[in-house]
Order: C-alpha cells, then structure tokens, then sequence
C-alpha cells in the first residue's frame, strides 16, 4: 500500500477552510474519509463533493469541545469502518482580544477547541492505531504558535502547545509504527483571514518572501503526505508551509 489509498482518515473542523480541502485531498487519493465538524449540512456538501468525484466519505456532526461527544463519535467512526488509520486535528477557533482585557472564557474557548480536542481525539484513536501497529496523527498548529503574535494570547498559546504536543506524543507512540507530525500555515486564505482589509493583507504579503497568501489546499498537500505510507520515517516534525515567512 502507498499514499493514503485504502486507510481511514478522521478530520475535525471537516466543513469549511483547510478541513475541508484535507477531505477532498485525501479523498481523492483514496482514503476512506470520515468528516467531523458541528454543521452537518456543510459536512454532507463535503461528502457529496467527495463521492460525487468516485470517493468514499461519511459524516459525524460532532462538537470537539465536548469530550464525551469525541468518545461517542470515535466509537461511531469505528463502529462503521472498523479502524481509524489517520487523524487530523484540524478544528479551531480565535477569539482575539489584547492579552490585558482578555477574558478567561475567551482563554478557555480557544484552550478547549485548538488544544484540548487534539489531546482527547488522539488519545480516543491510539487505541485503534496501536492495535494494528500503524497510524498517522497530523496537528494543524500555526506560524503564531512559533512566533507568537499580539492580541492572540490565547491562540498562540494553543497552537504552541500543539507542538509540544505533536513531538510527546511521538516519542510515545513511535514504537508502535505511529508517527505524530504537525503542519504549521502561514497567512493562509480562508475564512479567518477574510475578515481582514486589503491594506492589512497587502502589509502581510509584504514580510513573505512569496509575496502571498497560501491557500488552503497548500496545507492540504501536505497534510496528505504526513499522512502516507512514504512519510513512514517522519515523526515529531513541524512542517512549515508559510511562503517563507518563518524560516529555520
């Protein structure tokens, strides 16, 4: 077996942005695909988008912030397909304020959604990877994880924290023929960045070598190479996948 053809992939955060094209990409390359997010109705476009194009997809609604929501959709997952081979922690949230006037539910929101839920899914899917010595974690972390950024406390402090997950976890698993690896986007188009005006998004461009913005399915691809058979020898990295605008 080669690339993902053939494995079972879990993605959160499946509705929209950059869950949604890790979806289409590793359904497209075979991968049974299983889409988590809260709105089913933008999760079933998903799949019909995925089985429309000769695919294999279903759909979980799920609320990552909900722990015993992860265990009973973990257990439908296998329920249904009999294993989980790839997980991609892709859900997240911001909730921007300066760090002096930031609200500790804000803190919490963010904590539970980007961090927490990665922690929880993983731990609920090992089981599964462990027993047939064979599994791929993928963590979506964030350039603002490495480098942290003003008025974003709370999400820099969840997307670094994924990292230190991503390379624990790693060693912990390892053994197993698991790997664990982080993908870390730039300034990368999706919803989250659309809200911004285009003299902002112009200021940005300017301190990326490319001179843009990334999209979505540039994370996409590598995603679904972490997630392959070729990455075997690959465990406890952070992909940056930022134009530049972070290196070494």
């Amino acid at each position: 077996m080669s690339g993902v053809q053939g494995r079972v992939a879990l993605i959160t955060g499946a509705s929209q942005g950059i869950g949604r094209a890790c979806a289409l990409a590793l359904g497209e390359a075979g991968a049974t695909v299983a889409l988590a997010a809260r709105n089913r109705e933008k999760l079933d476009e998903v799949a019909a988008q995925i089985t429309n194009a000769g695919g294999q997809a279903s759909v979980f609604p799920l609320d990552v912030t909900d722990e015993e929501q992860i265990k009973a959709t973990v257990k439908e997952v296998l329920a249904k397909h009999g294993h989980v081979d790839i997980l991609v922690n892709n859900a997240g949230v911001t909730k921007d304020q300066l760090f002096m006037r930031m609200k500790r539910a804000d803190w919490e929101t963010v904590m539970n959604t980007n961090l927490t839920s990665a922690f929880l899914l993983s731990q609920a899917v090992i089981g599964s990877m462990m027993k047939q010595r064979w599994g791929r974690i993928v963590n979506i972390t964030s350039i603002v994880g490495q480098t942290g950024q003003a008025g974003q406390v709370n999400y820099a402090s969840s997307k670094a924290g994924l990292i230190g997950l991503t390379m624990s976890v790693a060693r912990e698993v390892a053994s197993r023929n698991i790997t664990c690896n982080a993908v870390a986007p730039g300034f990368i188009e999706t919803a989250m960045t659309a809200v911004l005006g285009d003299d902002v998004k112009a200021k940005i461009n300017e301190q990326i070598p490319l001179g843009r913005q990334g999209s979505d399915s540039d994370i996409a691809q590598a995603v679904k190479f972490l997630a392959s058979e070729e990455a075997g020898y690959i465990t406890g990295h952070v992909l940056n996948v930022n134009g530049g605008m972070l290196m070494g």
